[in-house]
């Protein structure tokens, strides 16, 4: 009797620790695309190309205000812009949401992104975008595979 009440509590207490270890994971899973985030908006603010487009995966696809373009192309097209004198000089995230799949190898984070950026004329343009970036883990590393980014609703003043 006695050895039917301790595999009872023993399959319970599994079935507790089991329960918990997704919930565990997503959280751990979140975190680290919140710290993937910040890194990924603060090299986008010091312009640091390298390490920015290291970010994206390969097969990196997103919708502009322009339209749909993918890695090359995005690549080209930025490293022209900042080559020839323009610069970020802010990207403050605000409003963070992120989501993780059940399977923790996909994630969606949603957020503001204040931008300030200082052309090569010298005029400095604040604006605030919408932009989500889908993550998937794929050989243990989050890679962004997709990314929209558009200007934010402006604010009426009151």
């Amino acid at each position: 009797m006695k050895s039917k009440l301790f595999a009872a509590i023993l399959l319970t207490l599994a079935g507790a620790v089991y329960a918990q270890q997704p919930a565990a994971q997503t959280a751990a899973a979140e975190q680290e695309i919140r710290g993937l985030e910040k890194k990924f908006n603060d090299t986008y603010a010091a312009n640091d190309l390298p390490d920015y487009f290291a970010f994206y995966a390969p097969d990196f696809i997103q919708f502009l205000p322009e339209g749909r373009t993918d890695l090359p192309a995005y690549r080209k097209e930025w490293t022209a812009y900042i080559a020839s004198g323009n610069r970020i000089a802010a990207a403050e995230i605000s409003d963070l949401r992120v989501q993780i799949g059940p399977s923790q190898d996909t994630a969606v984070a949603s957020y503001l992104l204040h931008v300030r950026t200082r052309t090569a004329q010298g005029p400095v343009t604040d604006e605030d975008f919408q932009e989500t970036d889908v993550f998937f883990k794929r050989a243990g590393a989050w890679k962004i595979v997709h990314l929209h980014y558009s200007p934010a609703p402006k604010k009426e003043a009151k």
